[in-house]
Protein backbone atom coordinates (compact mmCIF):
# COMPACT_ATOMS: atom_id res chain seq x y z
CA UNK A 1 0.00 0.00 0.00
CA UNK A 2 1.46 3.37 -1.05
CA UNK A 3 1.88 6.13 1.50
CA UNK A 4 -0.35 9.21 1.40
CA UNK A 5 0.95 12.67 0.53
CA UNK A 6 -0.22 15.98 1.98
CA UNK A 7 -0.10 19.68 1.27
CA UNK A 8 -0.04 21.66 4.52
CA UNK A 9 -1.31 25.09 3.48
CA UNK A 10 -1.13 28.24 5.58
CA UNK A 11 -4.15 30.55 5.59
CA UNK A 12 -3.43 34.23 6.37
CA UNK A 13 -0.98 35.71 3.89
CA UNK A 14 -1.16 32.59 1.73
CA UNK A 15 -4.81 31.95 0.83
CA UNK A 16 -6.33 35.17 2.11
CA UNK A 17 -4.63 38.51 2.57
CA UNK A 18 -3.28 39.14 6.07
CA UNK A 19 -4.44 42.63 7.10
CA UNK A 20 -2.00 44.98 8.76
CA UNK A 21 -1.31 45.84 11.48
CA UNK A 22 -3.84 43.58 13.23
CA UNK A 23 -2.89 40.38 11.30
CA UNK A 24 -6.42 39.15 12.04
CA UNK A 25 -9.22 38.59 9.52
CA UNK A 26 -11.99 39.38 11.99
CA UNK A 27 -14.55 41.01 9.68
CA UNK A 28 -15.87 40.65 6.15
CA UNK A 29 -14.40 44.08 5.33
CA UNK A 30 -10.93 42.62 5.85
CA UNK A 31 -11.59 39.50 3.79
CA UNK A 32 -9.73 39.23 0.48
CA UNK A 33 -8.18 36.32 -1.41
CA UNK A 34 -4.51 36.43 -2.31
CA UNK A 35 -4.29 36.90 -6.13
CA UNK A 36 -4.21 33.58 -7.97
CA UNK A 37 -4.99 31.50 -4.89
CA UNK A 38 -8.39 30.21 -6.03
CA UNK A 39 -7.35 29.06 -9.50
CA UNK A 40 -4.11 27.54 -8.21
CA UNK A 41 -5.84 25.67 -5.41
CA UNK A 42 -8.36 24.38 -7.93
CA UNK A 43 -5.46 23.03 -9.98
CA UNK A 44 -3.76 21.53 -6.94
CA UNK A 45 -6.98 19.88 -5.77
CA UNK A 46 -6.79 17.62 -8.82
CA UNK A 47 -3.42 16.21 -7.78
CA UNK A 48 -2.69 13.23 -5.58
CA UNK A 49 -2.38 15.09 -2.26
CA UNK A 50 -4.57 15.49 0.79
CA UNK A 51 -5.20 19.18 1.45
CA UNK A 52 -4.62 20.31 5.03
CA UNK A 53 -5.32 23.87 6.17
CA UNK A 54 -2.91 24.70 9.00
CA UNK A 55 -3.06 28.10 10.66
CA UNK A 56 -2.13 30.00 13.81
CA UNK A 57 -4.95 32.25 15.02
CA UNK A 58 -3.60 34.24 17.95
CA UNK A 59 -5.95 34.10 20.93
CA UNK A 60 -8.91 32.75 18.99
CA UNK A 61 -11.88 32.41 21.31
CA UNK A 62 -10.60 35.02 23.75
CA UNK A 63 -11.76 38.60 24.20
CA UNK A 64 -8.98 39.79 21.89
CA UNK A 65 -10.28 37.64 19.02
CA UNK A 66 -13.85 36.40 19.58
CA UNK A 67 -14.73 33.21 17.73
CA UNK A 68 -17.82 34.92 16.27
CA UNK A 69 -15.54 37.42 14.45
CA UNK A 70 -13.44 34.61 13.02
CA UNK A 71 -16.01 32.11 11.81
CA UNK A 72 -17.84 34.33 9.29
CA UNK A 73 -14.79 35.05 7.07
CA UNK A 74 -13.55 31.49 7.62
CA UNK A 75 -16.81 29.98 6.38
CA UNK A 76 -16.89 32.39 3.43
CA UNK A 77 -13.39 31.26 2.41
CA UNK A 78 -14.29 27.57 2.72
CA UNK A 79 -17.57 27.96 0.80
CA UNK A 80 -15.91 29.92 -2.00
CA UNK A 81 -13.17 27.33 -2.40
CA UNK A 82 -15.63 24.44 -2.20
CA UNK A 83 -17.54 26.02 -5.08
CA UNK A 84 -14.36 25.59 -7.15
CA UNK A 85 -13.87 21.97 -6.07
CA UNK A 86 -11.34 22.75 -3.33
CA UNK A 87 -12.24 20.95 -0.09
CA UNK A 88 -9.77 20.52 2.76
CA UNK A 89 -9.35 17.01 4.11
CA UNK A 90 -8.34 18.43 7.47
CA UNK A 91 -8.33 21.83 9.19
CA UNK A 92 -5.78 22.49 11.95
CA UNK A 93 -6.07 25.69 13.99
CA UNK A 94 -3.83 26.66 16.88
CA UNK A 95 -5.49 29.27 19.12
CA UNK A 96 -2.57 30.11 21.40
CA UNK A 97 -0.61 33.34 21.69
CA UNK A 98 3.07 33.40 20.63
CA UNK A 99 4.10 34.03 24.25
CA UNK A 100 2.43 30.77 25.30
CA UNK A 101 5.15 28.87 23.40
CA UNK A 102 2.94 25.82 23.00
CA UNK A 103 4.11 22.84 20.90
CA UNK A 104 0.89 23.06 18.87
CA UNK A 105 1.79 26.46 17.49
CA UNK A 106 3.48 26.46 14.11
CA UNK A 107 6.35 25.84 13.45
CA UNK A 108 5.88 23.31 16.22
CA UNK A 109 4.41 19.98 15.15
CA UNK A 110 2.00 19.41 18.03
CA UNK A 111 -1.05 19.76 15.74
CA UNK A 112 0.33 17.30 13.21
CA UNK A 113 0.46 14.04 15.15
CA UNK A 114 -1.81 12.25 12.67
CA UNK A 115 0.69 12.95 9.90
CA UNK A 116 3.66 11.67 11.88
CA UNK A 117 2.20 8.17 12.31
CA UNK A 118 4.02 6.63 9.35
CA UNK A 119 0.97 6.64 7.04
CA UNK A 120 2.23 9.69 5.13
CA UNK A 121 5.18 10.15 2.81
CA UNK A 122 6.32 13.40 4.36
CA UNK A 123 9.40 13.61 2.14
CA UNK A 124 7.01 13.86 -0.83
CA UNK A 125 4.68 16.30 0.95
CA UNK A 126 4.86 20.10 1.08
CA UNK A 127 4.21 23.04 3.37
CA UNK A 128 2.93 26.06 1.42
CA UNK A 129 3.12 29.39 3.21
CA UNK A 130 4.46 32.92 3.19
CA UNK A 131 6.78 33.08 6.21
CA UNK A 132 10.08 31.69 7.39
CA UNK A 133 8.13 29.84 10.09
CA UNK A 134 6.38 27.87 7.34
CA UNK A 135 9.76 26.79 6.00
CA UNK A 136 10.75 25.82 9.54
CA UNK A 137 7.53 23.81 9.93
CA UNK A 138 8.42 21.93 6.75
CA UNK A 139 11.87 21.14 8.15
CA UNK A 140 10.36 20.00 11.45
CA UNK A 141 7.90 17.70 9.65
CA UNK A 142 10.46 16.41 7.16
CA UNK A 143 8.57 18.00 4.24
CA UNK A 144 9.56 20.29 1.45
CA UNK A 145 8.56 23.96 1.59
CA UNK A 146 7.24 26.35 -1.05
CA UNK A 147 7.02 29.97 0.07
CA UNK A 148 4.74 32.46 -1.64
CA UNK A 149 6.43 35.75 -2.54
CA UNK A 150 6.62 38.28 -5.37
CA UNK A 151 8.63 35.93 -7.60
CA UNK A 152 7.06 32.65 -6.50
CA UNK A 153 3.39 33.29 -7.24
CA UNK A 154 0.48 30.89 -6.81
CA UNK A 155 0.69 30.10 -10.53
CA UNK A 156 4.34 29.04 -10.15
CA UNK A 157 3.51 27.01 -7.03
CA UNK A 158 0.75 25.11 -8.84
CA UNK A 159 3.09 24.42 -11.76
CA UNK A 160 5.82 23.09 -9.45
CA UNK A 161 3.35 20.69 -7.86
CA UNK A 162 1.82 19.65 -11.18
CA UNK A 163 5.23 18.98 -12.71
CA UNK A 164 6.30 17.06 -9.63
CA UNK A 165 3.44 14.61 -10.07
CA UNK A 166 4.22 14.19 -13.75
CA UNK A 167 7.85 13.15 -13.29
CA UNK A 168 9.19 9.73 -12.31
CA UNK A 169 12.43 7.78 -12.13
CA UNK A 170 12.67 3.99 -12.38
CA UNK A 171 15.77 1.93 -11.68
CA UNK A 172 15.81 -1.59 -13.10
CA UNK A 173 18.78 -3.75 -12.16
CA UNK A 174 18.99 -7.39 -13.22
CA UNK A 175 21.80 -9.87 -13.81
CA UNK A 176 21.82 -8.74 -17.45
CA UNK A 177 21.13 -4.99 -17.25
CA UNK A 178 21.46 -1.87 -15.11
CA UNK A 179 18.98 0.76 -16.27
CA UNK A 180 17.80 4.14 -15.01
CA UNK A 181 14.94 5.93 -16.77
CA UNK A 182 13.62 9.37 -15.81
CA UNK A 183 10.63 10.91 -17.58
CA UNK A 184 9.06 14.35 -17.27
CA UNK A 185 5.76 14.45 -19.12
CA UNK A 186 5.98 18.23 -19.47
CA UNK A 187 9.51 18.30 -20.87
CA UNK A 188 11.04 19.85 -17.75
CA UNK A 189 14.35 17.96 -18.04
CA UNK A 190 16.98 17.84 -20.77
CA UNK A 191 16.84 14.55 -22.64
CA UNK A 192 19.90 12.27 -22.53
CA UNK A 193 19.92 8.73 -23.91
CA UNK A 194 22.64 6.09 -23.84
CA UNK A 195 21.93 2.37 -24.28
CA UNK A 196 25.07 1.16 -26.08
CA UNK A 197 23.04 0.69 -29.30
CA UNK A 198 23.46 3.69 -31.57
CA UNK A 199 20.41 3.21 -33.78
CA UNK A 200 18.23 2.38 -30.76
CA UNK A 201 19.43 5.61 -29.12
CA UNK A 202 18.47 7.45 -32.31
CA UNK A 203 14.97 5.94 -32.18
CA UNK A 204 14.50 6.71 -28.48
CA UNK A 205 15.58 10.27 -29.19
CA UNK A 206 12.68 10.49 -31.64
CA UNK A 207 10.32 9.68 -28.76
CA UNK A 208 11.80 12.46 -26.64
CA UNK A 209 11.91 15.01 -29.45
CA UNK A 210 8.48 14.45 -30.96
CA UNK A 211 6.51 13.68 -27.79
CA UNK A 212 7.72 16.69 -25.81
CA UNK A 213 8.44 14.31 -22.92
CA UNK A 214 11.75 14.87 -21.15
CA UNK A 215 13.53 11.52 -21.32
CA UNK A 216 16.75 10.41 -19.66
CA UNK A 217 17.87 6.81 -20.19
CA UNK A 218 21.12 5.29 -18.99
CA UNK A 219 21.39 1.59 -19.83
CA UNK A 220 24.23 -0.87 -19.48
CA UNK A 221 23.44 -4.38 -20.69
CA UNK A 222 25.05 -7.62 -21.79
CA UNK A 223 25.45 -6.57 -25.41
CA UNK A 224 28.28 -9.10 -25.71
CA UNK A 225 25.49 -11.72 -25.58
CA UNK A 226 22.97 -9.88 -27.78
CA UNK A 227 20.64 -6.88 -27.82
CA UNK A 228 17.57 -8.59 -26.37
CA UNK A 229 17.94 -7.92 -22.64
CA UNK A 230 18.93 -4.28 -23.09
CA UNK A 231 16.04 -3.37 -25.37
CA UNK A 232 13.50 -5.37 -23.36
CA UNK A 233 14.50 -3.90 -20.01
CA UNK A 234 14.66 -0.35 -21.36
CA UNK A 235 11.08 -0.84 -22.60
CA UNK A 236 9.92 -2.15 -19.22
CA UNK A 237 11.60 0.67 -17.27
CA UNK A 238 10.27 3.30 -19.70
CA UNK A 239 6.73 1.92 -19.46
CA UNK A 240 6.87 1.85 -15.66
CA UNK A 241 8.24 5.41 -15.50
CA UNK A 242 5.52 6.72 -17.83
CA UNK A 243 2.86 4.95 -15.77
CA UNK A 244 4.17 6.42 -12.52
CA UNK A 245 4.47 9.92 -13.99
CA UNK A 246 0.85 9.80 -15.18
CA UNK A 247 -0.27 9.48 -11.56
CA UNK A 248 -4.02 9.79 -11.22
CA UNK A 249 -4.35 10.55 -14.98
CA UNK A 250 -6.63 13.48 -14.22
CA UNK A 251 -7.01 15.86 -17.14
CA UNK A 252 -4.93 13.86 -19.65
CA UNK A 253 -5.87 13.39 -23.30
CA UNK A 254 -5.71 9.58 -22.88
CA UNK A 255 -5.77 8.78 -26.64
CA UNK A 256 -3.37 9.47 -29.51
CA UNK A 257 -2.41 8.50 -33.09
CA UNK A 258 -0.55 8.67 -36.58
CA UNK A 259 1.84 10.22 -39.20
CA UNK A 260 3.59 9.78 -42.58
CA UNK A 261 7.38 9.35 -42.92
CA UNK A 262 8.61 9.97 -46.49
CA UNK A 263 7.52 6.93 -48.54
CA UNK A 264 6.36 5.21 -45.34
CA UNK A 265 3.23 5.66 -43.35
CA UNK A 266 2.88 4.72 -39.71
CA UNK A 267 -0.18 4.58 -37.52
CA UNK A 268 -0.05 4.23 -33.76
CA UNK A 269 -3.26 3.91 -31.79
CA UNK A 270 -2.74 4.49 -28.07
CA UNK A 271 -5.13 4.34 -25.13
CA UNK A 272 -3.80 4.95 -21.61
CA UNK A 273 -6.91 3.35 -20.15
CA UNK A 274 -5.14 0.82 -17.93
CA UNK A 275 -5.95 -2.31 -19.92
CA UNK A 276 -3.38 -4.16 -22.03
CA UNK A 277 -3.80 -5.03 -25.70
CA UNK A 278 -1.02 -5.04 -28.27
CA UNK A 279 -1.13 -5.17 -32.06
CA UNK A 280 1.81 -5.06 -34.50
CA UNK A 281 1.86 -5.01 -38.30
CA UNK A 282 5.25 -3.72 -39.43
CA UNK A 283 6.92 -5.76 -42.24
CA UNK A 284 10.67 -5.18 -41.94
CA UNK A 285 12.73 -6.73 -44.75
CA UNK A 286 16.19 -6.36 -43.20
CA UNK A 287 17.58 -8.19 -40.18
CA UNK A 288 19.36 -5.07 -38.82
CA UNK A 289 19.15 -1.31 -39.19
CA UNK A 290 22.53 -0.02 -38.06
CA UNK A 291 23.47 -2.00 -34.96
CA UNK A 292 19.89 -2.79 -33.92
CA UNK A 293 17.95 -5.94 -34.86
CA UNK A 294 14.61 -5.10 -36.45
CA UNK A 295 12.89 -8.11 -34.81
CA UNK A 296 13.44 -6.43 -31.42
CA UNK A 297 11.27 -3.42 -32.25
CA UNK A 298 8.13 -5.52 -31.88
CA UNK A 299 9.37 -6.91 -28.57
CA UNK A 300 10.34 -3.43 -27.38
CA UNK A 301 6.84 -2.05 -27.95
CA UNK A 302 5.12 -5.14 -26.57
CA UNK A 303 7.18 -4.91 -23.36
CA UNK A 304 6.52 -1.17 -23.11
CA UNK A 305 2.78 -1.74 -23.65
CA UNK A 306 2.62 -4.27 -20.83
CA UNK A 307 4.60 -2.11 -18.40
CA UNK A 308 2.60 1.02 -19.24
CA UNK A 309 -0.68 -0.94 -19.11
CA UNK A 310 -2.15 0.51 -22.27
CA UNK A 311 -3.76 -0.45 -25.56
CA UNK A 312 -1.09 -0.05 -28.24
CA UNK A 313 -1.76 -0.92 -31.89
CA UNK A 314 1.01 -0.21 -34.41
CA UNK A 315 0.81 -0.53 -38.19
CA UNK A 316 3.30 0.73 -40.77
CA UNK A 317 4.35 0.10 -44.34
CA UNK A 318 7.16 1.34 -46.56
CA UNK A 319 10.26 0.41 -48.53
CA UNK A 320 13.15 1.84 -46.54
CA UNK A 321 13.65 -0.01 -43.24
CA UNK A 322 15.33 2.98 -41.58
CA UNK A 323 12.32 5.13 -42.45
CA UNK A 324 9.96 2.35 -41.39
CA UNK A 325 11.47 2.17 -37.90
CA UNK A 326 11.72 5.93 -37.60
CA UNK A 327 8.14 6.38 -38.73
CA UNK A 328 6.95 3.98 -36.01
CA UNK A 329 8.93 5.75 -33.28
CA UNK A 330 7.82 9.20 -34.42
CA UNK A 331 4.19 8.11 -34.67
CA UNK A 332 4.39 6.60 -31.18
CA UNK A 333 5.93 9.84 -29.91
CA UNK A 334 3.12 11.92 -31.40
CA UNK A 335 0.51 9.54 -30.03
CA UNK A 336 2.16 9.78 -26.61
CA UNK A 337 2.23 13.57 -26.86
CA UNK A 338 -1.54 13.67 -27.38
CA UNK A 339 -2.30 11.06 -24.78
CA UNK A 340 -0.27 12.54 -21.88
CA UNK A 341 -1.16 16.17 -22.65
CA UNK A 342 -2.74 17.63 -19.54
CA UNK A 343 -5.16 20.51 -19.25
CA UNK A 344 -4.28 22.12 -15.87
CA UNK A 345 -7.87 23.25 -15.45
CA UNK A 346 -9.42 19.87 -16.22
CA UNK A 347 -9.51 17.62 -13.17
CA UNK A 348 -11.66 14.85 -14.52
CA UNK A 349 -10.39 11.34 -15.06
CA UNK A 350 -11.02 10.70 -18.78
CA UNK A 351 -13.40 7.77 -18.41
CA UNK A 352 -17.05 7.25 -17.64
CA UNK A 353 -15.99 4.56 -15.13
CA UNK A 354 -14.42 7.07 -12.76
CA UNK A 355 -11.11 5.16 -12.60
CA UNK A 356 -8.29 4.37 -15.04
Amino acid sequence: MSLKKALFIDRDGTIIVEPQPSEQVDSFEKFEFVPGAISALKSIAGLDYELVLATNQDGLGTQSFPYEDFIGPQDLMLRTLAGEGVVFDDILIDRSFPADNLPTRKPGTGMFGKYLSGEYDLAASYVIGDRATDAQLAANLGCRAILLDEKNTWAEIAEVLRRGERRATVNRNTKETQITVTVDLDGGIESRISTGLNFFDHMLDQIAHHSGVGLQIEAKGDLQVDEHHTMEDVAIALGEALKQALGSKRGIGRYGFALPMDECEAMVLLDLGGRIDFGWEVPFTREYVGDTPTEMFRHFYKSLCEALQCNLHIRARGENNHHLAEGVFKAFARALRQAVACNPFDYEIPTSKGLL
